[in-house]
């Protein structure tokens, strides 16, 4: 019998309408439905009239239904992943499954979907070029205190998930690890209360002690300044682009990282080293 395959379907985080078409086919053709929580997975399906077997996959049960669905499948199932909203496996214990399955060479199916992440990031209005998702923070202070110290000088904008009874804690873990910096609130997106809140850490931190949060939280904050660079005098600089060469670097290299560490243009500083080259070649002469 040929083997199933699991298809990560990426469920709706607020809105029913961005279940897509095709993760609506998925979900009525696959043998059964792996959800976090059936309950509230059960409501979507009967929005959209589908009927399937639904199984409790989820933080408190992965090590012992994991197996489960894998047999399932090397049996020739097939089976879709679901969260309770969003993309299934990101901070989720479906990465586990995936993990299961790639191992076993159980074929795995994405069927994207919205990702609260990626959607609170593009709303931030802070830098989206380079980002790193860091999910929620640990409860446990030890392991909260190493991550959020693993972070202090992370320039990339930073992407954090919080439940609304622990974000004045973790505001006031910001302001201490991290001092007073661009941050975005995101709440509710895609329902008929989404709110964006573009502040700063300190004026979240007041904002949120006066009017208690409500709602699951993305958090969006801006990374680590630049550190401000030394000046130099191109004299300096010059000495600098001679050093690097003394340690073996071609010119060209050596005028680079001298330009990376003084400010000073690559190319100005190349220059400026084959004059200075000339001019001590027409001394020896």
């Amino acid at each position: 019998m040929p083997e199933g395959k699991l298809y990560l379907v990426g469920t709706p985080i607020g809105n029913l309408g961005d279940l897509s078409p095709r993760a609506v086919r998925t979900l009525e053709r696959v043998d059964f439905i792996a959800a976090e929580d059936t309950r509230v997975t059960l409501k979507l399906l009967t929005h959209f009239g589908v009927k399937k077997p639904l199984l409790s996959y989820n933080e408190h049960n992965r090590a012992e239904c994991g197996p489960r669905i894998l047999n399932r499948l090397l049996a020739g199932e097939s089976c879709a992943l679901v969260t309770d909203a969003g993309m299934p496996a990101i901070s989720d214990p479906g990465a586990d499954l995936v993990c299961l399955c790639a191992g076993a060479g159980v074929e795995t199916v994405i069927v994207p979907g919205p990702c609260a992440a990626v959607s609170a990031l593009a709303l931030s209005a802070l830098p989206t070029q380079r980002f790193c998702f860091e999910g929620f923070l640990s409860t446990a202070n030890k392991s909260r205190m190493e991550h959020l110290e693993s972070l202090r000088t992370e320039r990339r904008t930073m992407i954090f998930y919080e439940a609304p009874h622990k974000l004045q804690r973790t505001l006031d873990d910001f302001l201490k690890y991290f001092g007073d910096r661009p941050l975005s609130l995101c709440r509710e997106l895609t329902k008929v209360h989404e709110e964006v809140i573009r502040t700063t850490v300190s004026e979240a931190v007041a904002r949120f002690a006066q009017t208690p949060p409500r709602g699951e939280f993305v958090l969006i904050l801006a990374g680590a300044p630049e550190p401000e660079k030394p000046a130099f005098t191109q004299e300096q600089a010059a000495a600098l682009v001679a050093q690097y060469r003394a340690q073996g670097m071609p010119l060209r290299q050596a005028a680079r990282r001298a330009a990376e560490d003084t400010g000073f243009s690559k190319n100005e500083l190349y220059q400026l080293a084959l004059s200075e080259t000339d001019a001590e070649s027409e001394t020896d002469a």
